[in-house]
């Protein structure tokens, strides 16, 4: 009978687990459905304020002057990874870190070989990884999704063009999840800065001629900042949105594993509790005919 007991404990345990990850399954996809409707707002307006940067600076025949687009010898490079406060969303972070590595291994290895690559990490298990790795950590976010509006990744964004700008980094390149649905994040790189508009326009279509006031130049220039900080924010929440759905993802295959689990024990529970009756009877049994 201790066996049946033990299985009764493990059976009511799994319940009560299947229980928590339904349940955060649900919150999960509540913070989806409002989540994936901002970035889903805000992916045609990046994409559109890409396209006017894209057609104004082909006007002007690549002559602009900026610190935020010329391009530098790379020889200082920051690597950005987006990841998580939290756990429980299967590989979301560990593919952000696996990306991250293999970009500086394949792309700033001479770089990293000169102890010129330095790391920022936006989530706290991006920062656990690092500090794991024994890496060089420039900075460490991990309010950002506490309260996560356009002015607080304004602030991040204004934070790297200051050190693209003063020369601390030639380079500042961006890994995070990029959402597609709520089954499917890619993890991809995008650099951040210098701002390459070759990288950030797709065309569709042809180039379009605006009436610009007061002129194209001093529009571009007020454009290239606002388009970086909105393209931060782009990020954090394509991030945000994976994230959420990673979670609801592996909280689905938990419940689904807990109840798979719980049918393989109440099999073992019924098969047990079967042989202690069959052996009860034949103990009866035998003891009736040892009296006759």
């Amino acid at each position: 009978m201790a066996g049946l007991k033990e299985i009764r404990i493990r059976i009511a345990s799994v319940k009560s687990t299947q229980k928590i990850t339904s349940a955060m399954k649900m919150v999960a996809a509540a913070r989806l459905r409002k989540s994936q409707e901002k970035i889903t707002r805000l992916r045609p307006y990046a994409n559109k304020l890409d396209q006017v940067l894209h057609s104004i600076q082909k006007a002007l025949e690549g002559d602009i002057e900026s610190e935020l687009i010329r391009p530098r010898e790379p020889e200082k490079i920051l690597v950005i990874l987006v990841t998580s406060n939290r756990g429980l969303c299967g590989a979301f972070n560990v593919n952000v870190l696996k990306k991250t590595l293999k970009l500086v291994e394949e792309k700033y290895s001479k770089q990293n070989q000169n102890k010129k690559v330095s790391f920022f990490a936006i989530g706290k298990k991006g920062a656990d990884s690092l500090k794991s790795l024994h890496l060089n950590t420039e900075g460490i976010n991990t309010e950002i999704f506490d309260d996560l509006t356009f002015k607080n990744t304004t602030l991040l964004a204004e934070h790297f063009m200051q050190l693209f700008t003063d020369g601390t980094y030639d380079r500042i390149e961006v890994v995070y999840n990029q959402f597609k649905n709520a089954a499917i994040q890619n993890v991809v790189t995008e650099t951040f800065l210098p701002l390459s508009f070759e990288e950030e326009q797709k065309e569709t279509g042809p180039m379009l001629d605006y009436i610009i006031e007061p002129n194209s130049r001093y529009l571009i220039q007020e454009l290239i900042p606002k388009s970086l900080k909105i393209k931060m924010f782009k990020i954090i929440i394509d991030s945000f949105t994976s994230e959420h759905g990673a979670r609801m993802t592996a909280m689905h295959q938990a419940t689904d594993n807990a109840s798979d689990l719980i049918r393989e024990l109440s099999l073992h529970y019924n098969k047990a509790r079967q042989s202690a009756i069959t052996k009860e009877i034949l103990d009866i049994v035998g003891g009736a005919e040892a009296l006759k």
